[in-house]
């Protein structure tokens, strides 16, 4: 396994890549500008050398997955799959081959897809395909809507028995075991029915979100539960 180093003299940036390749439990070289490095570097656009990495706070969570799969001598594979966890903080895990290489908890179901296809540019693949667990079912059902979109081949899992584990990675797990199950194909995007309880906890959120100054509409909340209006531009129409 070739080992992976960061060298550039920008402090946020170094900071930024060393926090997630800790959190990807990476074993990692902090180089000095100037210093001499023969395997994996991740560097900045400006200080970026033939075969280096280069990498902007935008795209950190891709060039260390890039240097990662560098790193283990995937160059190439050939089934990619992603599993996630359907939920207000999607969990998200990734496998190539078989081998779980990656994991994520996402702030916002509308970057679920964006990040999916973010990742799969940073491994060579043949094949790929999404899995997502059959639970929380309006999310589930945006989430879907947003891959067959966008062409992605999608399939749905049962999470019966996928969420145990510590609590605070739940979510993970729960998207890793997904990702290593079977699951049926969905071909067309679904109709979003938001029930009462989806559009009573919307408003709730809202209270929250506006410091209990105001709780929007159930015509507001159902935009919100379909992601057409974010909460932010609900509450502003309130």
């Amino acid at each position: 396994m070739r080992r992976i180093a960061v060298r550039t003299a920008d402090f946020r940036l170094s900071f930024h890549l060393m926090r997630e390749l800790k959190r990807r439990e990476c074993n990692f070289v902090m180089l000095s500008p100037g210093d001499k490095w023969d395997g994996i570097l991740l560097t900045s656009p400006e200080e970026v050398g033939d075969g280096e990495i280069p990498v902007v706070e935008e795209n950190i969570e891709i060039a260390v997955e890039r240097a990662i799969q560098s790193s283990r001598g995937l160059e190439s594979t050939v089934q990619l799959v992603f599993g996630i966890d359907p939920g207000p903080r999607p969990g998200l895990a990734w496998l190539a081959d078989g081998l779980v290489v990656g994991s994520a908890q996402l702030e916002k179901i509308e970057s679920v897809t964006k990040h999916i296809i973010a990742l799969s540019t940073a491994v060579i693949h043949k094949r790929m395909c999404v899995k997502i667990g059959d639970g929380a079912p309006l999310i589930r059902d945006r989430i879907i809507n947003q891959l067959i979109l966008h062409g992605i081949e999608t399939l749905e899992v049962s999470e019966h028995r996928t969420s145990y584990g510590s609590r605070s990675k739940a979510h993970l797990h729960a998207a890793t075991r997904i990702a290593l199950m079977s699951g049926t194909r969905v071909y067309q995007t679904r109709e979003l029915n938001p029930t009462d309880g989806d559009l009573r906890e919307i408003q709730r959120q809202s209270r929250i979100h506006s410091s209990g100054h105001l709780t929007i509409s159930t015509e507001l909340a159902k935009l919100v539960a379909c992601g057409e209006i974010s909460m932010d531009e609900a509450i502003k129409r309130a």
